[in-house]
């Protein structure tokens, strides 16, 4: 069975059974298909790859409160990204005084 025949209904079953690389690659399989309701129900069984693919698509369209949502779902990097983009200048330039190392 190659890798593109696994079906989704037996990713399921095994991801129900603890399975965490099932629980990944359904998380893939939502975010390959823009299924972020999926992600986020995913998330909210602990898949950590799930939080991982959400932060990457909230930061890269600087979506604080997704950040925050996923933040408070338990991945502790989305509130590291959270961070990041509120601390940065409001115009993307430091500040001529700034002592903030780049």
């Amino acid at each position: 069975m190659s890798n593109m025949d696994i079906d989704r209904e037996i990713l399921r079953e095994l991801a129900d059974e603890g399975n965490e690389v099932a629980l990944d690659r359904l998380a893939d399989m939502a975010d390959a298909a823009g299924d972020l309701q999926e992600l986020s129900e995913l998330l909210d069984e602990g898949c950590m790859h799930a939080g991982f693919l959400l932060t990457r698509r909230a930061a890269a369209n600087g979506d604080l409160r997704e950040l925050q949502r996923i933040s408070d779902a338990g991945y502790d990097k989305a509130g590291n990204e959270l961070d990041r983009l509120l601390k940065a200048p409001a115009d993307g330039h430091e500040d001529a005084g700034s002592d903030r190392l780049l």
